[in-house]
């Protein structure tokens, strides 16, 4: 059997995006972590630093321990924006500014598109499962600590 110049591009194609597919359901389990104060509460959050482990986030997750988050760290502030596309579980997105301080925090459904945005430009974004700022008592205008100061 002959395949054209244009199905065989077509083919490679399909199979690199299907392999890709497959790899990235896989959730993102080991990056680095950091350690992160909330008030008196502590946080362990991986840390998505490229640009590929902020795409993948939490997606995939079909849980999530309840003091465990994700950080994502952009490399310059900017206003920010999520959604759920591929994510299992329901987050709130904290925006945060350099200093620590929560600009504004998001709830945000499972499975959906619908952007969830920073109020201002942040570099720093913490996800949680959702409620757990509420249960902790925390709003716009607390403070987080330990969060790494990367330029």
């Amino acid at each position: 059997m002959k395949i054209s110049h244009w199905n065989r591009q077509t083919l490679v194609f399909s199979m690199a995006l299907l392999v890709s597919l497959a790899y990235a359901q896989e959730p993102q389990m080991d990056l680095q972590r950091v350690k992160l104060g909330a008030g008196m509460h502590q946080i362990d959050a991986q840390v998505a630093m490229s640009p590929e482990q902020r795409q993948i986030g939490l997606m995939w997750r079909k849980n999530m321990p309840a003091n465990e988050g994700m950080l994502f760290i952009f490399e310059q502030a900017s206003q920010q924006c999520f959604w759920m596309k591929n994510t299992l579980i329901a987050l709130t997105a904290a925006f945060v500014a350099d200093d620590g301080t929560i600009v504004n925090l998001q709830d945000m459904k499972p499975q959906t598109t619908n952007p969830h945005c920073s109020a201002k430009p942040v570099r720093y974004v913490l996800e949680m499962n959702q409620g757990w700022f509420t249960k902790k008592g925390l709003k716009a205008g607390a403070k987080l600590t330990g969060i790494p100061q990367t330029r």
